[in-house]
C-alpha cells in the first residue's frame, strides 16, 4: 500500500510505503494542543523507513522529560510533517492531518485525555489513556486497527 501526503503549501510531498494498516491515534496533550492550535493532533506511528519526501524541509530538536524528539517541517511554511523520538527508536509519528486521504481516518485511541477539552466528546469503545499508555497497551490498541478499513 502506498500513501500520499503534503504540506499546506506543496512544496513538500511524501510517501509512505508501508503493507502495514495505518493506526491512527488522537494526543489531547497540552503540546499537541498548542502546536496544532486545536483541540488535539491526530499522529500514526509507524517504521522510520517507510517514508521518503521530495521538498524543501527542516528540523527542529528539543529535549524534554528525558526524551529527544527531532521534528520534520516544510521550510516554507512550515507545516510539522512527521517526528522522531527517543521514546520510540526506528519509528516515525506521522501528522495524520497531512495525508492526502486524512478525511477517511478514524483514530482506534486518544492519549493524553486528562487534558481532552471539556466539550469533546469521544466515541464508545475506543481506547483511551489520561496519560501516556505502556508501549505494550498503546500497542494493542494499534493493533486494532488490523480490523478498520483501508485507507486509499
Amino acid at each position: 500500500m502506498t500513501l500520499t501526503g503534503q504540506c499546506r503549501c506543496t512544496a513538500v510531498h511524501y510517501t509512505l510505503a508501508t503493507d502495514a494498516p495505518l493506526a491512527v491515534y488522537a494526543c489531547h496533550c497540552r503540546d499537541c494542543q498548542t502546536w496544532s492550535g486545536s483541540a488535539f493532533a491526530l499522529h500514526a506511528l509507524m517504521p522510520s523507513e517507510t517514508i521518503s519526501h521530495e521538498g524543501p524541509v527542516t528540523h527542529y530538536a528539543y529535549d524534554a522529560d528525558g526524551q529527544h524528539s527531532i521534528h520534520t517541517l516544510c521550510s516554507v511554511c512550515h507545516t510539522r510533517l512527521y517526528n522522531t523520538t527517543s521514546a520510540a527508536p526506528g519509528m516515525l509519528v506521522l501528522r495524520a492531518g497531512t495525508l492526502d486521504h486524512s478525511p477517511s481516518l478514524q483514530p482506534v485511541a486518544h492519549i493524553w485525555i486528562k487534558h481532552k477539552q471539556p466539550w469533546l466528546m469521544l466515541p464508545e469503545g475506543i481506547a483511551t489513556w489520561p496519560q501516556s499508555p505502556t508501549p505494550q497497551a498503546f500497542a494493542q490498541a494499534l493493533q486494532a486497527s488490523e480490523t478498520a478499513p483501508e485507507v486509499r
